[in-house]
Order: structure tokens, then sequence, then C-alpha cells
């Protein structure tokens, strides 16, 4: 089997090359550098014409950024992914799309299964739904993948404030199941090898780290890390970027266990790997640096 890698300069697209690059898969990337100004109705020369399935691994999971920069996070959280689902409609190719918790508004009491319909309430997750339903309707033969909270996300959020703080803000109100790059990059070749196998297993999955915190624990824990400047104070209360964080983020994964045969693994125990990542990838990643 053929498969395609959509990636950025961020530190998935690499992780889950390497990954697929270790299995029998014939894999070709496919680097989008400057989204912004990539012309869409070019696809046709992007995608070769052997591909059976195409991975667009631009993970988007920062609200924060969508917010600052609508037309780009409406882009890649909508119009590339749709582009490419009706190239692979036209031309018999599956598409494994990724999505977020953050098509969910947070009311919900009990954790979102992958039934849930979604109700966002930020501009992420906004898209993200639209394309969710848009891939429904286009493609049959397609995956969607809901990830929790980017880990990385977070450890670079501690690392800004610290360069100018001893400070740093986090809600102890906002829960949700951060998942590391490592870990996402494992679960979706998990799912690749399953297609290659001939499974048909078509549909919307849900995947995060096996313990739920609140954001004020994941400061927590992050600011003991290796690495990060010691001496940093984290505080229970919510700056003006969290008010786009639900208040429930969690998610229930059994489907895609049941399915894949994929278990929740720790976040925790990839921690220290997340932060070598991010040092190592220069903090580069679509929404810094959109192209293609």
């Amino acid at each position: 089997m053929h498969v395609l890698v959509v990636h950025d300069y961020g530190p998935l697209g690499r992780v889950l090359l390497e990954r697929l690059r270790n299995t029998s898969l014939h894999v070709s990337p496919l680097l989008i550098s400057e989204l912004e100004t990539a012309d869409l109705s070019a696809l046709e020369g992007w995608v070769p014409d052997d591909t059976d399935l195409i991975v667009n691994a631009l993970w988007l999971a920062d609200p924060e950024s969508a917010e600052k920069n609508p037309e780009l996070a409406h882009k890649a959280s909508f119009s590339l992914p749709v582009a490419l689902a009706e190239h692979a409609c036209e031309h018999n190719i599956a598409l494994l799309q990724l999505s977020s918790s953050y098509v969910f508004d947070g009311r919900k009491q009990s954790a979102y299964i992958a039934s849930n319909p979604g109700q966002p309430c930020n501009e992420l997750g906004n898209w993200q739904w639209e394309c969710e339903q848009a891939l429904r309707t286009l493609l049959p033969r397609h995956i969607i993948l809901r990830t929790g909270w980017s880990l990385g996300r977070f450890v670079r959020k501690v690392q800004s404030v610290a360069a100018e703080s001893d400070t740093i803000k986090l809600p102890g109100k906002c829960r949700g199941q951060p998942v590391t790059v490592s870990d996402l990059a494992r679960v979706i070749t998990a799912i690749v090898q399953q297609i290659d196998c001939g499974a048909e297993v078509w549909g919307t999955y849900q995947y995060a780290g096996a313990e739920d915190i609140s954001l004020y624990e994941l400061g927590l824990a992050i600011t003991g890390l290796r690495g990060i400047p010691d001496g940093i104070r984290v505080v229970d209360e919510t700056p003006a970027w969290a008010t786009l964080e639900p208040a429930n983020a969690t998610m229930i994964c059994t489907k895609i266990r049941n399915t894949f045969g994929v278990k929740q693994l720790p976040w925790r125990s990839g921690l220290a790997e997340e932060l070598e990542l991010l040092s190592l990838n220069g903090g580069k990643e679509l929404t810094d640096e959109p192209t293609s």
C-alpha cells in the first residue's frame, strides 16, 4: 500500500514518517511549508497516481493560534482536508484526517464518546467540526481521528511564560487528556497497518493519553521537568488565552481499542521525550511558519 503523508514543519510529520518507514509500507512525504499561499487546485500534481491512502498529519490543536489567524485556521482545518477528500473520492483513495476534542464545547458532565455531535466553542473547533461533517458526506473511505490536548503545546506555553515571568496562570477548572507526538504517531501507524491488511474500519475514532488532568495540574507536571527553569510558580487562574478552553475536553477511547487494539498509554511517561522533540524541532509548526 502506498501511503502519502501530508505534513508541515512540526514534529508529528517527522516522527510519523520515521515510524511508517520502519514498516513494509511504501511511504511518500508531502511537505506543506507555506499553506497560506498554497494553491489547493494543484493537488492533482501533488498526489502520486498510485496513492492508496492519504494521511493528513497537519495536527492543529491550538485554538489560540486559530483565533489570531482565522484565515489560516480555515484553510488548514477545512479547505485543505476537503480538497484532499475531493481528490481522494475522484481517485479511489482513502483519507485519514486528524481532528480534536475542540469540536466539543465542554458542557457535558462526563467524557465524550465518538458518536457525540460536535458543538464547538472556538474557531478551531468550528472548522474541525465542519471538516468532519464534510468528510462524512464526501468520502465513505475515511478515518477521522480526534485527539486530546497536544502536550507539546502546553510545554511551549510554560516555556514562553517562564522566559518572561516566574508565575504561570493555568485554570484548574479545565480538564482534558494530553497526548504526545510519539504516542500519536504510534496510534496512526497502527491504524494505517490495519487498513493495509484490508480492514473496513472507516469512521470516527478518538485517542488521548490514559490520564485526564486539569490544566493547573498539567502545569505543575511540566514545571517539574528537567530543562524548564527552576522557580516557576503555577497558580490556579484563567488567563485570557484559556477562555478558549472547554471545561471538559475528556474523551472515551474504547472504540479505537476495540477496533484497532490500540491501548491508551500514560502521557506522563512521554513528558521528557516531548520536551526533547520540541528542542530538536526548534518550535517550528504550521502556525509559526506556514507553505508548499
